[in-house]
């Protein structure tokens, strides 16, 4: 029988930080976000489009301190005129600044667990029988009382816990979050429970950003009228800059003003978007609504929690993988058949492969392989396949049927029994009778 050597040690990468040293936490996180500033500001995967939501803040802005409020200037006396250009830079700049609160920090990440929990009741010196580990599958859902109602609680395939209360994974940033509200594309971030006040506050403010621009344009067309004696459309044409404003303005309203006025009656009830989208309060109670006052007393007026995680902290490097154990351990609650997995966007197919098809992977190497495509095997020698046949069966799994490394739709053969294939093949290439010999040999092992 052929043994392959195991496969080399990885190098670590030249370039890495800290070459054979610790790691920061954000070097080694596996979720989707983007840091900057060595783990001082967090982002989610789409942080591009917070470039686009400044310019649509910054650019009008800047038109109406150019062509309006630079003539308004002139128009009212005691610093009145200079104060509209102040009011709207100082207003932009605040704007901006819970722009960056909303997006630029933890929301409230729950940090991921390295193994999954043990399941209660478990006694790891128990007796299992044969000498192998007995498997035990994690409930999927737990229920827990909130306020004296009972609330349901789901186990989470990707961070290995269970979700708080509240919680929900987003499957953007890949993450489960606390007081989940939603993803917002135009900031880049998840909304939860640590960046749900600036969030409000953000959109807010755009609204009377929105509605202080509109207004002023409005005036310096009115002054316009007055001080020339003409009519609203002469006035409009010796002002084109201020018609765009208001026209912009007014579709910005109804965006960020519906969306304030939304947000208004979500923390005036105690939910969440999330919450209110799949109509969770709509035939049972809310465990979380204190009344309107207390409502909005724990969103503006409560403590921000600290932050579960410690970007910048340093960590060990991670070791390498130990081989999978043969049987036994701890089983998800999604082993055992295939499903879809929302949560990662992939379908996870899991097959009962025996400790005789553990004991082929191990043995078989990647610089081992060779790249057979699909049919060739059948022009192999009778030999070879019956050797191949052979090793399949005592693997419990046929070749033609294995779904190692198979991807989702493809039904090629595996590139362990390939490999393997070849390997038996060689020497009936260099003669013909030694394939024979080989053959026996290995049913014989």
């Amino acid at each position: 029988m052929y043994v392959v050597p195991p496969p080399p040690p990885q190098r670590s990468d030249p370039g890495s930080s800290g070459g054979s040293g610790d790691l920061r936490v954000y070097e080694t996180w596996k979720a989707s976000n983007i840091f900057f500033l060595q783990g001082r500001f967090i982002f989610g995967p789409d942080v591009r489009s917070l470039g686009l939501t400044i310019l649509l803040i910054v650019a009008p802005v800047t038109i109406f301190c150019v062509f309006v409020a630079s003539k308004l200037m002139y128009e009212f006396s005691n610093y009145l005129g200079i104060s509209i250009m102040i009011v709207a830079l100082v207003f932009t700049t605040y704007d901006l600044v819970l722009l960056l609160l909303t997006s630029g920090r933890d929301p409230g990440i729950i940090p991921r667990n390295l193994h999954p929990p043990e399941p209660e009741g478990f006694d790891s010196n128990a007796d299992s029988g044969a000498g192998r580990t007995p498997q035990f599958q994690i409930p999927r859902i737990k229920e827990v009382e909130v306020n004296g109602i009972t609330v349901k609680i789901k186990y989470c395939d990707t961070c290995m816990l269970y979700r708080p209360p509240r919680c929900s994974h987003c499957s953007i940033c890949n993450n489960c979050v606390e007081r989940f509200d939603h993803h917002c594309p135009w900031v880049g971030q998840c909304i939860g429970l640590r960046n749900y006040r600036f969030f409000f506050m953000f959109v807010f403010s755009t609204t009377l950003l929105c509605i202080y621009v509109f207004a002023f344009c409005w005036v310096y067309i009115r002054r316009i009228m007055d001080s020339e004696d003409s009519t609203i459309w002469k006035a409009m044409i010796k002002t084109p800059a201020s018609i765009v404003l208001m026209v912009y303005t007014f579709i910005a309203m109804w965006f960020v003003g519906g969306l304030t006025a939304f947000h208004l009656y979500l923390i005036s009830t105690n939910q969440t978007t999330y919450e209110n989208f799949r109509y969770r309060y709509d035939r049972r109670a809310n465990p979380y609504n204190k009344g309107v006052v207390e409502n909005f007393k724990e969103i503006f007026c409560s403590s921000i929690p600290p932050s579960k995680n410690d970007f910048r902290a340093k960590v060990p490097r991670e070791p390498a993988l130990p081989t999978r154990p043969a049987g036994g351990g701890f089983m998800s609650p999604n082993m055992g058949k295939a499903v879809d997995d929302i949560e990662m966007g992939r379908k996870t197919v899991w097959g009962d492969m025996g400790t005789a098809t553990d004991h082929c992977v191990e043995q078989l190497t990647n610089n081992e392989r060779v790249n057979v495509k699909e049919g060739e095997l059948g022009q192999l020698s009778p030999d070879v396949r019956t050797a191949v046949d052979e090793i399949g069966d005592r693997a419990g799994v046929h070749p033609r049927r294995s779904s190692w490394g198979r991807k989702s739709g493809s039904w090629e053969t595996s590139p362990e029994v390939l490999a393997l294939a070849a390997r038996v093949g060689e020497p009936n290439h260099a003669g013909g009778s030694s394939s024979s010999n080989l053959t026996s040999e290995n049913r014989h092992t």
